[in-house]
């Protein structure tokens, strides 16, 4: 089933990059569409995650590498990075005003986060290609427009609400993944 999984990751990369490989063809399709546009957009994103998580729940388990010891402590530590970076733009915090993409820095640092504990091909595939993918999306938004810093935000009580939200977040993601059957905490900690 790693068709599905490559369906799903060209499908994601194709709806992300539509709009700053073809802005012709977007604004196109918004022209004739209106609001529907993103609509459309959206549902093809939500198609290609139900493919990746499909294509990713049914591959089989090919190794590649193996992650060594000890990396599941800095895999919890990335992902709580991660979910932070996450939220950066709704709680507008410190980091509002110093830092450009945080969502794909996010994104950058949970597939990292989980390339340190996940040797196998369809983790190499899947997460290799999204943090290829937030990279590329930074190169070409800071190709196609000076960044100008937002201004304001709400300083260390926004961080706090970050915090105090990421943690919940993270429990939560953690609780949907000993569901699953894959304890975060228990992976490679040897």
């Amino acid at each position: 089933m790693m068709a599905l999984l490559m369906e799903g990751l060209v499908l994601w990369v194709a709806a992300h990059l539509f709009k700053r490989v073809a802005p012709n063809q977007r604004q196109a399709l918004t022209g004739r569409m209106g609001e529907g546009a993103k609509g459309l957009i959206a549902g093809m994103i939500l198609v290609a995650v139900v493919l990746m998580v499909l294509g990713y729940r049914s591959a089989g388990l090919v190794p590649v590498y193996t992650p060594l010891p000890g990396m599941g402590h800095l895999n919890n530590l990335l992902m709580l990075v991660a979910i932070f970076l996450y939220g950066v733009g709704g709680t507008k915090g410190t980091l509002y005003t110093r830092m450009r993409h945080p969502m794909l820095w996010g994104t950058v640092v949970w597939a990292v986060a989980h390339l340190l504990v996940n040797g196998d091909v369809a983790s190499v595939l899947l997460f290799g290609v999204i943090a290829v993918w937030a990279l590329l999306e930074m190169v070409l938004i800071n190709r196609s427009a000076v960044w100008v810093a937002p201004t304001g935000g709400r300083g260390i009580k926004g961080d706090a609400m970050n915090v105090a939200g990421a943690l919940v977040i993270y429990a939560l993601i953690a609780a949907v993944h000993i569901w699953t059957g894959h304890n975060p905490f228990m992976g490679t900690y040897g």
